[in-house]
């Protein structure tokens, strides 16, 4: 049972069908978009918070990002990489998306396995929601290398700016970045 007062803005909560939901307490309660009209009625197996609409199950991380408008140029590369399958499993993944306007900043573009690795490195496997990235975190991607995670001043991954965060899909999260990442080229001595 979660209780309201247990609720904290920008928390990622489970839903019994399996994708999550987002919290926003910034102005009154909302969970998922609906805004909670009356919370915390006991019941003897849990707590009900009345909404104001019904949440509807959310589509898969592509079919999210692909419905935003903003994130034309990375599904394009996910197709170009044959990442799109991946993408669209059960996950639950974390992606953090780079928008059009990212991509536009780019000199040279990977193409082939480097493109490949390129976005792996935008996802972590499992979900990570802006209260669990910790200043001075790292985060293993799915390319297999870190990305250090900075809060101090607005939340980085990599050294990118997170703008948005909390896009929540059928099999994960999204968190908008403003510039492509790219995994360390070198190892550790190599460094």
């Amino acid at each position: 049972a979660v209780k309201s007062t247990d609720l904290k803005n920008g928390q990622l909560a489970k839903t019994l069908a399996g994708p999550v939901v987002a919290v926003d307490t910034t102005s009154g309660v909302k969970i998922g978009g609906a805004t909670v009209t009356m919370a915390d009625i006991e019941a003897s197996n849990g707590v009900i918070h009345v909404i104001d609409t019904i949440l509807l199950p959310p589509k898969d991380i592509l079919e999210v990002a692909t419905a935003a408008g903003n994130f034309t140029r990375l599904a394009a590369a996910l197709t170009s990489a044959n990442l799109v399958e991946a993408l669209k499993g059960p996950g639950p993944f974390t992606v953090f998306a780079p928008t059009d306007e990212a991509f536009a900043k780019l000199t040279a573009a990977a193409t082939g396995a480097a493109l490949a690795t390129v976005l792996q490195y935008h996802v972590v496997s499992g979900i990570a929601g802006p209260l669990d990235l910790k200043d001075q975190g790292v985060v293993t991607t799915l390319s297999g290398s870190p990305a250090l995670i900075e809060t101090t001043g607005g939340a980085k991954i990599a050294g990118a700016n997170i703008t948005k965060t909390n896009i929540v899909a059928s099999n994960g999260v999204i968190h908008v970045i403003d510039s492509v990442i790219v995994p360390p080229a070198n190892d550790i001595l190599q460094t």
